[in-house]
């Protein structure tokens, strides 16, 4: 029989899963996108990238992420027969002023974590939803939780805070900054690879459909692009990053608006998709003829300019920059773009490195990296660190 860890990672409209062993070794990793609609598709595979079948009673549309986790472990169990789940970890993105460190799942918690869902209210209800998922699936096995915005709980107050009376701040509305666990993994690679360059300033740009940039001083977060929610900062696949609180107000009085709608628009009409009219994935945006596509992809890459000078600024100086997620890894493009007329910063790169998508791709004095982030495993380790307490 195989003891194992399976990670969860579960979202609005997708599932990532990873399976481990007790040593930490991939056996596994999982994506499910587009759960309920009908181009929904499930990709699995093992620790050497070879796909793993998905059964043939499997549904073309995942209506829910349970009903996703069920036919991933239909895999699992296949490929792996008399598999043992020893415990479940879990993203969630949401953690609040309280939860800082993984801890295990109880029923106080899963209340606990529910009120913080006005915080992030695309994001929390499904991850929560796929803890009790799992709970059904695996009765009686641990649950660990681990949160995205723990490894920016140390910020300084003038990182941490909005200029507003001082009794909101007290009662949670600060900057919480997000994508914690890929910045953690990154951390931990420049620790093991790169320990020189890990004591010093380096600017991360996680990239993809979600987007935020951390600033790191001896791999410890000091700023965050992102703040009190999942939308500020940069533009992102359908959400309007930093935005004027003036256009709130004219949305609501001038245009009528209410609060769902609001949401609506700035979650998941906005970004990359509501600028182009064409698409919120980079991929088709850069094989598109369409002029809004070419401005979309323009203002995206002048943030993240703009956003890597402030970081700096916070820093003190630049020595690295790490370009992570689905579109700082793999599209070459928008990294030329980022780097392009920053020399004044100390930043330039190889076009060839750039475009084979090499670990190093820089030629100036401040060191430019693609780093393929890992959450899986980060959740792996924590979950395997609480099951030893």
């Amino acid at each position: 029989m195989s003891r194992a860890i399976l990670t969860l990672n579960s979202g609005s409209s997708s599932l990532k899963l990873g399976l481990f062993t007790e040593d930490l070794q991939t056996l596994a990793i999982g994506h499910v996108d587009r759960i309920g609609r009908r181009e929904a598709a499930m990709k699995i595979a093992d620790a050497e990238g070879r796909a793993l079948p998905v059964p043939e009673h499997a549904p073309n549309d995942f209506a829910t992420n349970a009903q996703a986790l069920k036919t991933a472990l239909e895999v699992f169990e296949a490929d792996f027969p008399g598999l043992e789940v020893i415990a479940v970890g879990h993203r969630i993105v949401h953690g609040g002023i309280e939860h800082a460190a993984p801890e295990l799942v109880n029923e106080a918690l899963m209340k606990d974590l529910a009120r913080l869902a006005p915080f992030a209210p695309l994001h929390q209800p499904h991850n929560l939803a796929g803890v009790r998922a799992a709970i059904e699936a695996f009765p009686g096995t641990p649950q660990i939780v681990c949160y995205d915005t723990a490894f920016h709980r140390g910020h300084p107050f003038v990182a941490d805070t909005y200029a507003l009376p001082r009794a909101y701040y007290e009662e949670g509305v600060r900057r919480y900054g997000f994508h914690g666990l890929s910045y953690d993994y990154i951390h931990g690679e420049l620790a093991r690879t790169e320990p020189e360059l890990h004591a010093g300033r380096v600017v991360v740009a996680h990239l993809g459909s979600g987007a935020s940039m951390c600033a790191l001083m001896d791999g410890k977060s000091v700023a965050s692009t992102l703040g009190f929610s999942a939308l500020d900062g940069l533009p992102m696949g359908t959400r309007s990053g930093e935005l004027d609180p003036g256009v709130v107000l004219y949305l609501m009085d001038q245009k009528g608006m209410g609060a769902q709608e609001i949401s609506d628009l700035l979650y998941k009409q906005s970004g990359l998709l509501g600028m182009s009219g064409v698409s919120n994935d980079m991929r088709t945006l850069e094989g598109s003829d369409d002029p809004h596509a070419k401005e979309a992809i323009d203002y995206f890459c002048f943030r993240i300019k703009r956003e890597l000078g402030a970081m700096a600024a916070a820093l003190g100086g630049l020595d690295g920059v790490v370009f992570c997620g689905g579109i700082g890894e793999n599209s070459s493009g928008t990294r030329a773009r980022v780097c392009a007329g920053m020399e004044w910063l100390g930043i330039e790169i190889d076009p060839e490195a750039n475009a084979a998508h090499a670990r190093t791709i820089s030629t100036g004095k401040v060191r430019v990296m693609v780093i393929p982030t890992n959450e899986e495993i980060v959740i792996a380790r924590a979950a395997t660190a609480v099951l030893a307490q």
